[in-house]
């Protein structure tokens, strides 16, 4: 199964980007796994945030393949327990070809994406800035990976 987080914005925080970057090439190292950044939106302050929502989700859908499985980092999704989300990546990992994460804008995301979207995750019912979620989030992917082969990172 091919892995991928589709993300607005680069990441400015150098040591945030050096964590991101570590853990990436971690999980490679377990499957094949990437990171795609999208420019952020041009003249927003000329936008809406529905009008930013709609221009990010279309960017996005660009990339998305019809057999893509497309799980959107939300506050309103489900909070798994790390142990619950390797087990949930280990059983796509039998069932998917593609499993593509997305972390959206500032503002979230758009119907449309919503619509094509097959899951929602959360990881926390905290706020988190989105520079920071990505780090927190591929720390998360390295971890499940670790607990799906028994290795010892994880302590339960």
């Amino acid at each position: 199964m091919k892995t991928s987080l589709l993300l607005i914005g680069k990441t400015d925080n150098k040591h945030i980007a050096a964590c991101i970057s570590d853990y990436a090439e971690r999980i490679s190292h377990y499957m094949p796994f990437e990171i795609t950044t999208l420019p952020d939106v041009k003249n927003t302050k000329n936008l809406t945030e529905e009008q930013q929502k709609e221009t990010e989700g279309k960017a996005i859908m660009k990339l998305l393949q019809p057999t893509d499985h497309v799980v959107l980092l939300d506050e309103h999704g489900k909070e798994p327990r790390s142990i619950e989300l390797a087990e949930w990546l280990r059983k796509k990992q039998m069932t998917v070809r593609r499993l593509v994460f997305v972390i959206g804008g500032p503002y979230g995301f758009s119907p449309t994406l919503y619509q094509r979207a097959n899951e929602q995750l959360s990881l926390s019912r905290l706020t988190f800035s989105h520079q920071m979620v990505r780090m927190i989030f591929t720390e998360q992917i390295y971890r499940a990976c670790t607990i799906i082969k028994g290795e010892p990172y994880h302590h339960e």
